[in-house]
């Protein structure tokens, strides 16, 4: 399972770059191993709403009851929206894998290879996959990441008969993008 989230994750990476774009964080809650579905964060605004909207990823695990959740996200795109100083390889697609118990962080970095340059001003670009670290059970993450893992797991206490529904779609009235698997639509 975990091989075919990193390569989901590299290819939505690579399609965006190569678009002019840099994918918004990502979260992948699982529920008894199965995939819930893939939620990417609303548009943000740079500083204390980009921390917020991130960690409110967490919504969605949190209402699901998922027993294990991936993020994905751009060392130095996390950085600038929050304010943050880039820490670690960048650039760089990072994925933790986290459960109640403990986190992994897996970092991929990259070089950027230009492909061309629009009149808009844009330019897209192909990664071209560097080597990976090792993996790094425990691994520091930033605090917007560090925050949707913590409060993934924190039941939500919502007084209503479907809870994982109402949190789908209140995020995306929020402007959270949701696609869920079809096991989870309701």
């Amino acid at each position: 399972m975990w091989n075919g989230l990193v390569h989901v994750a590299k290819k939505t990476y690579t399609a965006s770059l190569g678009e002019g774009t840099v994918p918004r964080p990502l979260m992948m809650p699982l529920v008894r191993g199965q995939l819930v579905g893939l939620v990417w964060v609303r548009p943000l605004k740079v500083g204390q709403d980009a921390l917020a909207g991130i960690a409110e990823l967490a919504n969605i695990a949190a209402a699901a009851d998922a027993g294990e959740v991936v993020l994905v996200w751009e060392t130095h795109d996390v950085a600038t929206a929050c304010e943050l100083p880039v820490v670690g390889p960048a650039p760089c697609l990072n994925m933790v894998l986290a459960t109640p118990r403990g986190h992994v962080l897996h970092q991929f970095p990259y070089t950027e290879q230009l492909l061309s340059r629009s009149t808009e001003g844009w330019a897209p670009v192909a990664p071209d996959w560097r080597p990976a670290p090792a993996p790094q059970p425990g691994g520091v993450l930033v605090p917007p990441i560090q925050a949707a893992v913590n409060f993934s797991f924190t039941p939500i206490e919502l007084d209503h008969p479907d809870p994982f529904g109402v949190t789908v779609v209140l995020m995306e009235e929020d402007g959270y993008r949701i696609s869920l698997t079809e096991a989870f639509v309701r």
